[in-house]
């Protein structure tokens, strides 16, 4: 039995945080092809197409998979008999793995995490602490789980405790209707049943790192009642209709993994943990023989996509030329290929500028007649333009847009996800729209992005403004100068009815 080195547990882990932001786990690949292959809303099989080809490219150039990196989620196993020269806390130690990974100069990961939750919210720089978790099992290795979680989907997590009699399968369909397309569908949902509020929450999140094995499920079927349970929740979910990205369609979640646990007579707990369509975990052992090595997943698992098809089919959008007339024909659903100029602007470069309005301060940049991107790039290397830059979920600008739209003369916004009714209310109001990338696909949007450069708020780092120059970026519109929108339309248009009368 070898020593297991501190050294090796900080290499381990940073090459996995690394690993698993350009590599998608093989099994998810599979799942997502197949969701591809049988989807029949054309909308959503476009955006699941852009998905897998963002995945190909970022396995090919060794660039995240989602400008969102995520929190590191750091589950340890240690063997009550394993051997190490630890001389530092477990948490230190992951966070220097964390520290390391997130910080490597040939593919930097965006530091997403904020030391201060309550007051000033300062960004740690980098991604540290991770989510520590940790077991003391049989055995004498160290066996690891390392997963990266993104903001959008981990912030629809739900934790409820029913009643003994209780069902969890209508508990679980009716929460994940409520959940919009901010999770960035099609994903997994992790279920956590039994135990306490703790323990259910973190069954769920460890459900996420299971192997998908739905297809399998269902052709064989069930052996047991947890199994039953998941082809349940999965085929009624997946009759909701939201389908990727919320555009409607077939299929919503790729599969649903349950782990369960014992819990007290007079309560039944279940948490919630939905992964989205960027979808990050490893799993190693260390046995005091060295640092865990990684093997890439075959670039054979992908289908052959070509995205020059679905193309063909979009409408281009003068985004330097946004007349009324050009927005007001713009219909929900619709393809569009975006070129001109594009300003990003986030949460906090929102509420800086509202708060400059307030006071009767000029804003650095003109939007009149002008489009703004919801997003947080990662960093450009080598000769980039700028890093992966997808969307974020643009409810977080809800309580802004009628401010900006009207205060400024903003016609276009670019995110992810549904917008809720105020932001309707203003886009109509204003007779603007609001346009969707696919969420997933970022390094493949940064591709359309020809040029870039910070011209306000520098000292919010990834949230600064960037005019941005792009050519062709493919975009869906989402709610139209009426406020009419797709994330409503299109669910109401797939969705069927069950067995179980979901």
């Amino acid at each position: 039995m070898g020593v297991i080195r501190e050294s090796d547990m900080i290499e381990s882990i940073a090459e996995a945080l690394q690993y698993i932001s350009y590599y998608h786990p093989a099994d998810f690949i599979g799942a997502m092809t197949s969701a591809w292959e049988r989807e029949e809303n054309p909308g959503a099989k476009a955006a699941m197409a852009q998905i897998l080809v963002n995945s190909r490219m970022c396995a090919m150039g060794r660039r995240p998979i989602c400008q969102d990196t995520g929190a590191a989620n750091i589950h340890v196993k240690v063997g009550v008999q394993a051997k190490t020269d630890f001389s530092r806390s477990l948490q230190e130690i992951c966070d220097e793995g964390t520290r390391q990974g997130y910080q490597r100069d040939t593919n930097p990961l965006r530091a997403s995490v904020v030391v201060d939750p309550f007051g000033a919210r300062k960004n740690s720089g980098d991604n540290t602490p991770c989510m520590l978790t940790v077991e003391m099992v049989a055995g004498d290795t160290i066996e690891v789980e390392v997963a990266a979680k993104g903001g959008g989907s981990e912030n629809k997590s739900k934790f409820t405790t029913l009643n003994p009699s209780g069902n969890v399968a209508d508990w679980v369909v009716q929460t994940v209707e409520t959940l919009g397309a901010g999770w960035c569908p099609p994903g997994v949902l992790g279920i956590g049943v039994g135990g306490n509020a703790d323990k259910a929450m973190a069954l769920a999140k460890q459900a996420l790192s299971e192997p998908l094995d739905m297809s399998n499920l269902l052709r064989r079927g069930p052996s047991d009642k947890t199994e039953e349970l998941r082809l349940e929740i999965y085929d009624r979910v997946n009759a909701l209709g939201i389908g990727a990205q919320g555009l409607g369609g077939v299929t919503t979640v790729l599969d649903v993994k349950i782990k369960s646990f014992p819990t007290h007579a007079a309560s039944l707990p279940v948490g919630l943990i939905p992964n989205c369509a960027a979808t990050r975990h490893v799993h190693f052992t260390l046995d005091g023989s060295g640092a865990a090595e990684f093997t890439p997943p075959s670039m054979d698992l992908y289908p052959d996509i070509l995205l020059d098809a679905a193309g063909a089919q979009a409408t281009r959008l003068n985004l330097d030329d946004l007349n009324d007339s050009a927005l007001a024909a713009l219909e929900p659903g619709q393809t569009l290929l975006l070129s001109g100029t594009l300003y990003t602007g986030r949460d906090a470069a929102h509420k800086r500028m509202v708060d400059m309005l307030d006071k009767g301060e000029p804003l650095p940049v003109d939007l009149k007649g002008k489009a703004i991107y919801y997003v947080g790039p990662v960093d450009a290397v080598g000769d980039e333009v700028i890093g992966p830059a997808g969307p974020t979920t643009s409810t977080r600008m809800d309580k802004f847009t009628d401010r900006i739209l009207g205060d400024t003369g903003l016609k276009v916004m670019v995110g992810k996800a549904e917008r809720g009714p105020v932001a309707i209310e203003a886009i109509a109001k204003h007779k603007a729209a609001y346009l969707i990338a696919v969420g997933g696909a970022a390094y493949l949007v940064s591709k359309a992005i020809k040029a870039a450069k910070p011209v306000a708020f520098q000292d919010l780092g990834m949230e600064a403004i960037y005019e941005l120059k792009v050519e062709d970026m493919p975009v869906t519109v989402a709610v139209d100068t009426k406020g009419n929108s797709i994330h409503q339309s299109g669910p109401a248009k797939w969705r069927r009815a069950t067995a179980a009368g979901s």
